[in-house]
């Protein structure tokens, strides 16, 4: 198939929309019909859309010291792990109505790690989960300095209580290896730093 012979957008119809919950993050109940690629509609079908929305994520490296900064926090939605749902994470947040994605990893890295970056890479963009949620994450790597980092951060209001650690950066690798970060965001980044770390100057 040729990228002219691509499904787009208008290959769905939304026939019905119905919000079902909303609380700290909300549930719709859709409706729709798309293209099949035997060219013919599908019948209509019925999916529930979790929708969290746009996220960045923000590795912070310190290439000076080869040190980089992992942020450990309480997951719910890692509850069944076998080890623990705190789990070792990049920074991240949500992204507010009418913020630039670069504004968001500014903020991000002072509210969750106390810092200001001198200069942000991007990483990549990726559908966290498309089956069933329409979060999208962008990811950044944030160059600074680390060696006087470290320590507890986090929002009250947000009931966050984090944990900035500082490790040099064949720790953070290793960490990686031994499966010790097992989320998309933070493996993500650790592949990219570890392509790309020796072009940094």
């Amino acid at each position: 198939m040729s990228e002219a012979d691509r499904y787009m957008r208008k290959d769905v119809e939304v026939l019905g929309r119905e919000q079902v919950f909303r609380g700290f993050f909300s549930m719709l109940k859709l409706t729709l019909r798309h293209k099949l690629f035997s060219g013919e509609w599908s019948e209509p079908i019925v999916r529930e859309l979790f929708e969290r929305g746009s996220c960045v994520g923000v590795l912070l490296y310190d290439p000076q010291h080869e040190l980089l900064a992992l942020a450990e926090q309480f997951r719910v939605g890692a509850l069944a792990d076998e080890n623990s749902p705190w789990l070792y994470e990049v920074v991240a947040g949500m992204v507010e109505p009418g913020e630039e994605l670069e504004e968001v990893a500014r903020r991000e890295s002072f509210e969750e790690a106390g810092l200001t970056p001198d200069r942000l890479l991007p990483i990549c963009d990726y559908w966290v989960s498309p089956g069933g949620t329409n979060e999208r994450m962008y990811l950044f790597c944030a160059l600074l300095d680390l060696s006087k980092a470290g320590g507890i951060y986090g929002l009250d209001h947000e009931a966050e209580d984090i944990k900035l650690h500082i490790m040099p950066r064949a720790e953070a690798f290793a960490r990686l290896d031994e499966g010790q970060c097992n989320n998309a965001a933070t493996t993500i980044s650790l592949m990219w730093l570890r392509m790309n770390h020796p072009h940094f100057v």
